[in-house]
């Protein structure tokens, strides 16, 4: 009787795996964005200081120019109304800050070496980053905005208008949080990462946040006028307030939509030099 024999494959008859067996199969995307998403949620909570003051600071100047400014510059007591879409988006600028000092906390203190050797895309560590800080800022507009309705603050807006009003707020923190994660990346250490973020900060005070643009210099008119800040408040107060709109709304959302695609390019141009420099 002849028998015959299978022979086994090359390596592994001395229990060394094949060269195939080695490749890991790449998480899936969803997979990765969620874990990183998760994470970062984990962060937001355990740093409750963080949390705390992205809610306090707009809130206590809210508190600031309706008590103290406020009578000073309309008389009629209802100078709250005209300041509350401003500070929504202080708030924001605010909570988002705080996600350029974690994304430069990542990329100095070696937890990317680990991320780059996993399966996985490196875009995920920054979704991560954004997705949480939406979450979280959102919530603490609506804490601000429970505080405005405690102190005076009557808007006229429908339930279709206040769906706008958080879309649009959500836009913008998108907008300003993918900017901030990409300010985290070029900064060289968190420190700087804050500082370079303070910056922005003082946007809306070069808006029509707290002012109208008319009462301003000249020369600070169109700044106030052509900048991203203030039609994105126009849109806000027309839809909570119902003054005129006009075309304010179309330069918001370009607004947005220009800084989002701008500094996510920046974000993953930044984020594939310095990744792979480690």
């Amino acid at each position: 009787m002849t028998t015959t024999s299978t022979s086994a494959a090359p390596g592994r008859a001395s229990g060394v795996p094949a060269p195939s067996d080695l490749v890991r199969p790449r998480i899936g995307a969803f997979a990765a964005e969620s874990t990183f998403i998760g994470r970062s949620l984990r962060h937001s909570v355990r740093d409750v200081e963080a949390a705390t003051m992205a809610i306090v600071l707009p809130v206590m100047l809210m508190l600031l120019f309706t008590y103290i400014f406020g009578n000073a510059i309309d008389p009629s007591g209802g100078y709250v109304d005209y300041v509350v879409p401003g500070i929504i988006l202080l708030c924001a600028g605010f909570g988002a800050a705080s996600t350029a000092v974690s994304v430069a906390n990542d990329m100095t203190t070696g937890i990317i070496d680990r991320f780059r050797t996993m399966p996985l895309r490196s875009g995920a560590v920054l979704t991560g980053h954004v997705v949480a800080s939406l979450a979280r800022n959102l919530a603490a507009s609506a804490v601000v905005i429970l505080v405005a309705l405690l102190v005076g603050f009557r808007p006229t807006a429908t339930p279709i208008e206040w769906v706008g009003v958080f879309a649009l707020v959500a836009l913008w923190i998108l907008a300003i949080t993918y900017l901030f994660a990409a300010i985290g990346l070029a900064a060289s250490t968190p420190e700087a990462a804050s500082g370079y973020g303070f910056i922005l900060l003082f946007l809306p005070y070069l808006s029509s946040a707290f002012v109208p643009v008319d009462t301003m210099p000249d020369w600070l008119q169109w700044i106030a006028e052509n900048q991203p800040i203030t039609p994105i408040i126009e849109t806000l107060r027309s839809l909570l307030m119902g003054t005129p709109m006009g075309d304010s709304a179309w330069w918001a959302v370009g607004w947005c939509a220009v800084i989002i695609a701008g500094s996510a390019a920046w974000g993953a141009w930044l984020f594939r030099r310095k990744a792979g420099r480690r």
